[in-house]
């Protein structure tokens, strides 16, 4: 029943916003549009999006605690199925496969990859509204901005409050949190103390601020490049857009994905795309034709890439 109605709200979310995608669009002029770019600058978008990628590895890796930190390879690898996972199962089922990848290959605790992978959406999220706030005067009027600022704000004091707390009480806050779970009936002494030591090693960059700053610069550099890659792809479709375009669609594509969506956010995606495309006086027709390209670019790699990473995620014999 559980898995019916995640299927069912996957699949109303894709028609939903497909529909929203298309309805503007004439398929004659998208098929037109298809025809005519330059399909080669898919080439210089894949491979900066593949760098991108690359230095979004590396965070993930360097968030885990130094005891406990699995090699670069492996950490690859795993990420790399749960992008593919993302691109075939829908609600961002991806996460989950990622931890669990992880956990089969370097026995790495579920409970401090999971910690990590939260730690990485907040800054994911952070990060790409900074960038997004930061291209503004570059930038044509969106009504959502507003919103955007809003967020931003909230999540900074969020990060800002909770390392304050950390740098002021140490570990005192997960002593607490120990003997919380301690009191619940299902709180045995050995499980409580697995799961707190897994929380403070996954949580490690919140108390350590080099750590902490090296992430943010990478979840940056890794929105700026991806970005870059979004740009370089409408130059296929003879665009005329500026570099800091790429920008705005890659906020509406990032913001769009925290909807509840289908397999690898058809639909969603493109909506995002022709929305953030429309504001620049894009036709539909173009808008629909770039963003299909743009989310082939960001799906088939990765389903391809993650079937050959799943050999490396065995447990080691």
């Amino acid at each position: 029943m559980r898995r019916a109605l995640i299927w069912a709200v996957a699949l109303a979310s894709t028609l939903g916003f497909g529909y929203l995608a298309i309805r503007d669009a004439h398929p004659d002029e998208v098929w037109d549009a298809l025809q005519r770019a330059n399909i080669w600058w898919v080439v210089p978008s894949f491979a900066v999006l593949a760098v991108a990628v690359a230095i979004r590895v590396l965070r993930w890796q360097l968030l885990f605690h130094r005891e406990t930190r699995p090699s670069y390879g492996t950490t690859a690898a795993a990420a790399l199925v749960g992008l593919a996972v993302n691109s075939i199962l829908p609600l961002r089922a991806g996460e989950a496969a990622r931890v669990i990848a992880l956990n089969r290959r370097a026995r790495t605790s579920p409970v401090e990859s999971a910690a990590t992978v939260a730690l990485e959406r907040i800054l994911d999220v952070l990060c790409l509204l900074l960038i997004l706030l930061a291209a503004l005067p570059w930038l044509p009027e969106v009504d959502w901005v507003g919103a955007a600022a809003a967020v931003a704000v909230a999540l900074t004091a969020v990060l800002a409050g909770t390392a304050l707390v950390f740098a002021l009480y140490g570990e005192r806050p997960f002593h607490a949190l120990d003997r919380f779970l301690g009191r619940l009936p299902f709180g045995h002494h050995e499980w409580v103390e697995q799961v707190g030591a897994s929380l403070r090693r996954g949580l490690v960059a919140l108390r350590d601020p080099m750590l902490a700053l090296t992430a943010f610069v990478l979840t940056v550099a890794s929105w700026v490049l991806t970005s870059v890659s979004f740009w370089l792809l409408t130059l296929a479709f003879d665009l005329d857009l500026p570099i800091v375009a790429g920008v705005l669609i890659l906020a509406a594509v990032g913001f769009s994905v925290i909807l509840p969506a289908g397999p690898g956010s058809l639909g969603v995606f493109e909506a995002a795309t022709v929305v953030a495309l429309t504001a620049y006086d894009i036709s539909a027709s173009e808008a629909l034709s770039y963003a299909f390209t743009l989310h082939a670019v960001n799906l088939i790699p990765y389903i391809v890439a993650g079937a050959v990473a799943v050999r490396f995620t065995r447990p080691p014999s």
